[in-house]
C-alpha cells in the first residue's frame, strides 16, 4: 500500500454549496498531487481500491474522506471512478498531527 502522511480532508470541508471548491479542498488538492508517485500501475478495467484513512479524531466520519481523495487520485493517475468495482475502506484513530491516506488501486477480481 502506499502511505501519504496528510490528514484526510472530508467532502464537507471540499465543497462550498454543491459546486465550489474551498480554499482547503484546494489547498489540499495541490499537496495531495505533489504527494502522489510520479507514476503507478493503474488497470485499465475494472479495479479494486483499498483506502486506509488515519484520524486523529474518533467523530470523523470514514466516507467523508472518500469522494475529495479519490477525485484527486482520478485526476493524478488519468481513471474514471466508474471503473471501481470494489472498495475496501479503514479508519484508524491516530495521535493529532499524525494523520495519514494509505491507498492501494488493483484490478478486481
Amino acid at each position: 500500500m502506499i502511505k501519504l502522511n496528510i490528514k484526510p480532508l472530508s467532502v464537507n470541508q471540499a465543497f462550498k454549496g454543491r459546486k465550489f471548491k474551498t480554499d482547503k479542498y484546494a489547498a489540499f488538492e495541490i499537496a495531495t498531487l505533489l504527494m502522489l508517485p510520479s507514476k503507478i500501475e493503474i488497470p485499465d478495467t475494472k479495479m479494486s481500491v483499498t483506502y486506509e484513512f488515519g484520524f486523529s479524531s474518533a467523530a470523523s466520519d470514514i466516507d467523508n474522506a472518500i469522494k475529495p481523495f479519490q477525485d484527486i487520485l482520478q485526476k493524478k493517475y488519468g481513471f474514471d471512478d466508474k471503473q471501481i468495482h470494489q472498495m475496501h475502506v479503514t479508519k484508524k484513530k491516530v495521535q493529532k498531527g499524525q494523520e495519514y491516506i494509505k491507498f492501494k488501486i488493483e484490478p478486481f477480481k
